[in-house]
């Protein structure tokens, strides 16, 4: 299965929200980063089918998804970033009022539901109203109405806000486990997460793609720009307004600092310790996200 965006374009009155945006995802888990009103959410309601772009194509195995209609939205599964629940449901009734709107057969149903309440760790807790769910378990639910279908396409929009890092975990196998045999594609502002289970990436800043490709292959392109030093206060006041900084831990006098660029050199306060270290993708991302062009595709 190949989902395919070109040139999508969308405005909401005086503001463009999204700008020429095209890229291609096959089977696999990917990754959607970018800050805050960068367009995000927008791009996922509009693969989800629940608004409708200004200008531009998605198109599923070459068809239109606007044109394709149900059929569509038959073996897609959809997480919004904020989803609201009946304060009466049971997640066994959530799942089944899902189920029945997504057209389930009833007669498959009810087996349908048990079989994903145990994927995501809630069968026992099918007969709770989902009003007494902790953070997690509301996430997990969340991730059982989008599966319920089976769907072939898996659009989740900050499936990790606001988990412990036990549950984050917990949710990261569940996705890396449904990536298999799926298109996936996640938002979040936690980086790592990507990372962990994402093997394609899609930047996007201010409405626009600033660079898709394989993860492991744009981490790559800032190898040998990421350092890490311990610097007098001084010197790292004049560090982070010429560098890309990325961490830091006050030290007393000093300061532990991990950077992107080219290695800082200060004769008048010199580092007591610099090293190179290899590059993740937060190091990518802020590097990235400081360059005015880029361009690229999925191999």
């Amino acid at each position: 299965m190949e989902l395919q965006v070109e040139q999508l374009c969308k405005s909401y009155r005086r503001k463009e929200a999204l700008r020429e945006v095209s890229f291609t995802l096959r089977k696999g888990i990917y990754g959607l980063l970018g800050e805050n009103g960068a367009g995000k959410s927008t791009l996922m309601r509009l693969l989800a089918t629940v608004d409708f772009p200004t200008r531009g194509s998605i198109r599923c195995d070459g068809k239109d998804i606007f044109q394709m209609d149900e059929e569509y939205r038959s073996f897609i599964g959809y997480m919004p970033q904020n989803y609201s629940v009946y304060p009466g449901f049971t997640a066994r009734d959530f799942l089944e009022y899902m189920g029945v709107l997504k057209g389930i057969p009833k007669e498959k149903l009810k087996s349908r539901i048990d079989e994903v309440l145990e994927f995501v760790n809630l069968s026992d807790a099918a007969g709770r109203k989902v009003k007494t769910f902790s953070g997690g378990m509301k996430r997990r639910i969340g991730i059982a109405q989008a599966i319920i279908n089976d769907p072939k396409i898996l659009i989740l929009d900050e499936p990790t806000a606001g988990l412990d890092p036990k549950e984050r975990i917990r949710f990261s196998n569940i996705i890396s486990d449904m990536g298999k045999d799926k298109i996936v594609l996640l938002s979040t502002h936690i980086v790592s997460d990507i990372e962990a289970i994402a093997g394609g990436l899609v930047v996007i800043k201010k409405g626009e793609i600033l660079e898709t490709g394989n993860v492991d292959a744009l981490v790559q392109k800032v190898k040998g720009q990421v350092w890490e030093a311990v610097v007098r206060q001084e010197a790292y006041q004049r560090l982070r307004k010429e560098r890309s900084v990325i961490h830091l831990k006050q030290m007393g006098k000093e300061v532990q600092v991990r950077f992107v660029g080219e290695k800082y050199a200060d004769e008048n306060c010199p580092s007591t310790e610099m090293n190179l270290v290899e590059p993740t993708l937060e190091d990518y991302y802020i590097f990235a996200g400081g360059r005015e062009e880029m361009g690229g595709g999925f191999s």
